[in-house]
């Protein structure tokens, strides 16, 4: 959410960024607001003065009332101030009224009106627009054919859709033996590894109100994503950067405490409406799944080089287990409104023969700490908006896939890297139970 005072300074600005994002329908929305803050601003300037002049009228009354006792000439004079007080009094409610409406109005609007984009985000109307901006990793094709990744897991007795589908529908699953052993190996590793990199490790809760919903996605998201716990100001979380962000609402964070570098577990639940759907077959897309996050929360003059850092940990990750990846510049078409800066790390599919996406790292700017108040006081005792930033470190079972593809063998068994091994009871690889 951009602050009211630049959209009034720089409206052409503003206009131009939603261009930039290919939103033209938005394009009204800036003269909108300003109006709108306009008369929000004229409403409050005039009740103040009447709140000012209220006292200087009270003041009157009195001295009026207590002249009358002498001269009785000023008993009139003194209704008709009384009358003046009460006019003002019911003025004042209605500019009161007024304040809180347009108060409400320009809210909505400033909640849809998109962050400004850096200036080194490509231009672009969506994802066929991303830009691929490096490789790491020889991306290989083995001369043996790659099962679809359900098949894979089967081999392993690893998966059962037709019991989840029978149980919640499409966009389930159960995982077993060594296939569910390897996603919680994953998840553990990669929660180390961010405790290695000197993050806080973190459980956070799985539900959040509705406003730390409203101050962490944009209302687009919201509706195509999260599930409302029917009766209760209650949202069950899409990715723990939700609830790990709303820890700091209406926190003023100690200067010396920045940055906040946190990496958090939770479940996520989504809805995944739109074009993309649910898959009956495979664990791509699903309902229901798990994650370790990166969190930051900093001064703004760092937030660029914790952006550099973020998605360049998942590099070092995903190459740790021997899966090559690219990064993705996502241009303006393809960020979400509240984001500044964004990219996608994809990893190689040796069976579809192209890179798909296993983490998403962004850059809020100061969008988020805005809308929650998330603030810290300068060096010269100022306060200011922080900045956030999240990235995923590991999200099974869609990385899984990436991990299947790449360590599977000819002979069908799956090899275990070595810095998997520790998690996995000291397996080196896993045998199919045909075997």
């Amino acid at each position: 959410m951009l602050d009211m005072k630049f959209i009034r300074e720089n409206p052409e600005i503003v206009k131009e960024n939603i261009k930039k994002k290919f939103q033209d329908q938005k394009l009204p929305l800036v003269d909108e607001a300003i109006d709108l803050d306009a008369r929000r601003r004229a409403a409050i300037a005039e009740a103040d003065q009447l709140r000012s002049a209220r006292n200087t009228l009270s003041k009157q009354v009195g001295m009026l009332m207590g002249q009358a006792k002498k001269d009785p000439a000023k008993l009139q004079e003194a209704e008709q101030v009384k009358a003046q007080v009460k006019a003002d009094a019911n003025r004042l409610a209605e500019l009161e009224r007024q304040e809180t409406e347009l108060e409400s109005e320009l809210h909505k609007r400033l909640l849809v009106i998109p962050q400004i984009i850096d200036e080194s985000v490509p231009i672009g109307p969506d994802d066929s627009a991303n830009v691929e901006a490096e490789r790491f990793g020889e991306a290989k094709t083995p001369d043996f054919p790659i099962p679809y990744h359900t098949e894979i897991m089967e081999s392993f007795d690893g998966i059962d859709l037709d019991a989840a589908g029978r149980v919640s529908g499409n966009g389930f699953y159960y995982l077993l033996g060594d296939i569910a052993r390897l996603h919680e190996a994953v998840l553990a590793y990669g929660r180390d590894f961010m405790i290695g990199k000197g993050f806080t490790y973190c459980i956070p809760p799985f539900m959040i109100h509705g406003n730390v919903v409203e101050g962490v996605m944009s209302q687009t998201d919201m509706d195509g994503m999260m599930y409302k716990i029917e009766g209760e100001d209650l949202y069950l979380i899409g990715t723990s950067e939700h609830s790990m962000i709303g820890r700091f609402i209406d926190q003023i964070v100690p200067a010396e405490k920045l940055p906040q570098t946190l990496t958090s577990y939770s479940p996520c639940f989504r809805k995944e409406k739109g074009a993309h759907g649910i898959e009956e077959r495979g664990v791509y897309r699903i309902h229901q799944f798990e994650k370790q996050e990166m969190i930051v929360v900093c001064k703004p003059e760092e937030s660029r080089d914790w952006y550099e850092k973020l998605w360049r940990y998942s590099v070092e990750l995903f190459r740790s287990l021997g899966i090559p990846v690219r990064q993705l510049e996502c241009c303006s078409g393809d960020l979400a409104d509240l984001k500044v800066k964004s990219c996608d790390i994809e990893a190689w599919s040796p069976r579809q023969q192209k890179y798909f996406e296993v983490c998403s790292c962004s850059n809020l700017g100061d969008a988020q700490a805005r809308r929650l108040r998330i603030r810290y006081k300068d060096e010269s005792g100022r306060t200011q908006l922080c900045h956030t930033l999240n990235n995923t470190c590991v999200a099974p079972p869609r990385m899984l896939i990436a991990f299947l593809e790449n360590n599977l063998q000819a002979d069908g068994t799956v090899l275990i890297p070595e810095v998997l091994r520790p998690y996995m009871g000291g397996k080196e690889k896993l045998v199919p139970s045909k075997h």
